[in-house]
């Protein structure tokens, strides 16, 4: 028998993963349900991709590095693009079936978190919300344990002949690492005298900003969604995703504008 896109894609078996959990089904979760679904299948991509990045990074392989980063920036445009669609609901459709989520929170993502503990970020909540699920905390200490998208970049760094600061992990909350003047002193260079370099430098701020943008346009959907409700995994809502706006992942290219 001839493999068939259906079987290729497992498409019955995705198609089963849609399963509601209201009493009567209300016709709002389903969007619900497949946002937050493709939102995952995305997670997973964009890690896949940052696999790829780093390993372009230490390899010191710059177009391979460009153009992996462009993916994952066209990816980040789709998912905040996502939030149109979900905004498509009303705070009465939502209110029909939120109660149905019982603790269920994308505040409790893993792979969410991965991309965080990658592009440096750390903190209390990300274990918190998994103390009682062994597997997933394995997974984020393992991707603890790996280079982030900046230790990556220095190597890069290294590999083209420059003597950058090697990050050190000294914080626990928060960025890992310190912003080095040392570094951005070389940034300032790169930008003046190597465009090549300079050019993956810029795909790192759109990164970077791109980030930022995901996480406003999240806040601005709760709040509409929920106002000051506290949020259903327990955490306080929209007052808790505030203070995760305008996190820098790459502070040196960002502290280095005013000087160019």
């Amino acid at each position: 028998m001839k493999l068939t896109y259906s079987d290729y894609l497992n498409i019955d078996q995705l198609l089963d993963l849609q399963q509601l959990r209201s009493e009567p089904e209300e016709h709002d979760e389903m969007l619900f349900v497949i946002i937050h679904q493709t939102y995952e299948l995305w997670f997973k991509q964009v890690l896949h991709e940052m696999d790829k990045l780093r390993d372009d990074l230490e390899a010191g392989n710059t177009w391979g590095a460009v153009k992996t980063m462009k993916r994952i920036l066209t990816i980040l445009k789709t998912m905040v693009g996502q939030i149109d669609i979900l905004e498509t609901m009303t705070p009465l459709e939502f209110e029909s079936f939120r109660g149905f989520l019982d603790e269920a929170s994308g505040f409790q993502s893993v792979q969410f978190r991965e991309v965080e503990i990658l592009c440096g970020h750390r903190s209390s909540h990300m274990f918190k919300a998994h103390e009682d699920q062994p597997q997933y905390l394995s997974r984020m200490k393992q991707r603890m344990n790996e280079p982030t998208l900046w230790e990556s970049f220095c190597s890069f760094l290294s590999q083209k002949g420059y003597d950058p600061e090697k990050p050190e992990r000294k914080n626990d909350q928060g960025l890992v690492y310190d912003p080095s003047e040392k570094n951005q002193e070389l940034l300032l260079d790169i930008m003046q005298n190597d465009n090549e370099t300079a050019m993956l430098c810029e795909l790192f701020v759109d990164f970077d900003e791109g980030m930022q943008e995901w996480r406003y346009r999240h806040v601005k959907m709760v709040e509409r969604t929920i106002g000051d409700k506290s949020g259903t995994g327990g955490s306080s809502g929209v007052e808790y995703l505030r203070k995760t706006l305008h996190r820098r992942i790459f502070p040196d290219l960002w502290e280095i504008r005013s000087e160019i």
